[in-house]
């Protein structure tokens, strides 16, 4: 076996997968001056890989090496929730003409390269001029009760489905934390689902407004977390960034063992993500399919 091959084919995107991880472990103190000064585009057959500053919700636990990224939302007039798509343009890189999705939230580079990892860059709803709407839409099987009870798969997330979130509880941890729902994005048709956590919650406008112990966090991570939340809602790319579970907040009865009752906990391999401390992070950003 050459000596850059490992057990994983490369057309799974595993062998690269992991390669990402260690990069992105290796990488997650480097800053946004590295970031820019590195070309956007990694090899002819992809587009859009290299080092991605993202801002994410923080892993504070386990083996994960970084948190996962926000997505930032909004609401319509119907009270639809959809994630905020960034704006499509072409530009000229490493002498070829690319698409991409990029846009400034209040200081901060939007991309769609956040998430690009874990297999979700060879989605088709990554694409960055994909044929897909943004509506936020339940998933089939979906371990909250809550939601397998009252939302059928592909099914619009409304506010009023997360109306008594200010007392919703199911036993696992506090009550009155939050109410989460599991969801796709981007994700209509017969094509490969982009995994999102839903949280309407209390806390969210607290961290926004950098209330009480939110008081440390960076202007500019608190801003940017701001402008991607609505009526207490935000969201998450949901894969864990270890070896790509789907975590859960209050979703796992086994999270108290490990302290995450009240937090994001990923059954696999015990990683846990605190849902209420934005950070900005640097990672290997897998490259998409090429145009």
């Amino acid at each position: 076996m050459p000596l850059d091959e490992d057990k994983y084919p490369s057309e799974t995107g595993r062998r690269r997968f992991v390669k990402g991880v260690v990069g992105s472990a290796a990488l997650s103190s480097v800053g946004v001056g590295g970031a820019v000064a590195l070309d956007t585009a990694t090899s002819p057959t992809g587009v859009g890989g290299g080092i991605t500053q993202f801002v994410g919700i923080e892993n504070t636990d386990g083996p994960a090496p970084r948190g996962m990224p926000l997505v930032p939302l909004t609401i319509d007039s119907d009270g639809a929730l959809k994630g905020r798509w960034p704006e499509v343009k072409t530009e000229t890189v490493q002498g070829r003409e690319v698409t991409i999705a990029e846009t400034t939230i209040e200081g901060t580079t939007y991309s769609s390269a956040w998430y690009q990892y874990c297999g979700i860059q060879t989605a088709e709803g990554l694409s960055p001029d994909a044929d897909q709407d943004n509506f936020f839409r339940a998933v089939p099987g979906a371990s909250l009760s809550w939601q397998s009870e009252s939302k059928e798969a592909g099914e619009k997330f409304f506010v009023d489905d997360f109306d008594d979130y200010e007392s919703w509880g199911n036993g696992i941890g506090q009550s009155g934390l939050g109410k989460p729902a599991k969801g796709q994005w981007r994700s209509d048709g017969d094509v490969q689902t982009i995994p999102v956590q839903v949280l309407r919650s209390p806390e969210v406008s607290k961290v926004a407004n950098g209330e009480g112990r939110y008081s440390d966090i960076p202007a500019d991570v608190r801003n940017f977390f701001d402008a991607a939340t609505e009526q207490d809602f935000m969201a998450w790319l949901n894969k864990c960034t270890h070896f790509c579970c789907v975590p859960g907040f209050k979703t796992y009865e086994g999270s108290a063992k490990f302290g995450a009752e009240d937090r994001v906990y990923c059954q696999c391999h015990q990683s846990v993500y605190n849902p209420f401390s934005p950070v900005s992070k640097s990672f290997v950003a897998l490259p998409r399919p090429g145009e």
